[in-house]
């Protein structure tokens, strides 16, 4: 993917869920077009929707993510999202460790993505986290700094906590030069935004600004003004 990348991420708010994650896709969709190539624009949706999603918008402007995969190949493992099905569905990556849903095998997870074609974006809630993770092989695409206590709300890391994102940064590119780094919890203006960039990530991870927000491409157009 270009950077810098916007990942909004869609949970499983109702109004992210069935025909409303297409209409709030699509809202991506015309967003990211308006951007005229400064940023890419990723939307994490519901295994259950990845189809409908990928299937209903231009996937050259908007990359669709499942929220999670299991590390279980195809086969007997009833219940799980098996790598290759998010990928048959449409799904072009995965994010994985999400504060509200933590694992523990995440380099297995990564290898098994990789393995279907699937780029990573694996979170992490602090400093050491990330240094930790930026270690593993085989290694993510990107790593997202996320401090749990302040995702959902209205003030960002990049101005709460400035320095968990400029050390997770440097933690993450002594590890590994080649990952990406990305800043989440609470940005909601063009102001986190340019903030998140001067502590040195390449993109940012939303959720509640964008999929809760009023009007969805207006509240992109803020995020996207800060690039």
């Amino acid at each position: 993917m270009q950077i810098p990348v916007i990942i909004v991420n869609f949970k499983t708010y109702k109004e992210a869920t069935g025909e409303s994650a297409v209409k709030l896709a699509k809202a991506c969709e015309a967003a990211a077009a308006n951007a005229k190539g400064r940023a890419k624009i990723v939307v994490a949706v519901q295994a259950a929707d990845i189809f409908r999603v990928a299937s209903a918008i231009d996937t050259k402007l908007v990359d669709v993510f499942a929220q999670h995969i299991d590390a279980n190949g195809q086969g007997k493992s009833t219940g799980f999202v098996t790598a290759e099905a998010v990928k048959e569905a449409g799904a072009s990556g995965t994010l994985l460790n999400h504060a509200e849903h933590k694992i523990t095998d995440i380099a297995k997870r990564i290898a098994t993505a990789k393995a279907a074609g699937l780029a990573t974006v694996v979170c992490a809630a602090n400093v050491a986290e990330a240094k930790t993770i930026a270690s593993l092989t085989p290694s993510p695409d990107y790593i997202a700094v996320e401090p749990p206590e302040l995702i959902g709300g209205k003030v960002s890391v990049s101005k709460a906590k400035p320095e968990v994102v400029s050390d997770s940064v440097a933690a993450v590119k002594s590890a590994n030069k080649s990952i990406k780094v990305l800043c989440g919890a609470g940005v909601n203006s063009r102001e986190d935004v340019e903030k998140a960039l001067e502590l040195g990530t390449e993109g940012i991870l939303v959720a509640s600004s964008v999929v809760l927000a009023k009007d969805t491409e207006k509240a992109l157009a803020e995020l996207i003004s800060g690039i």
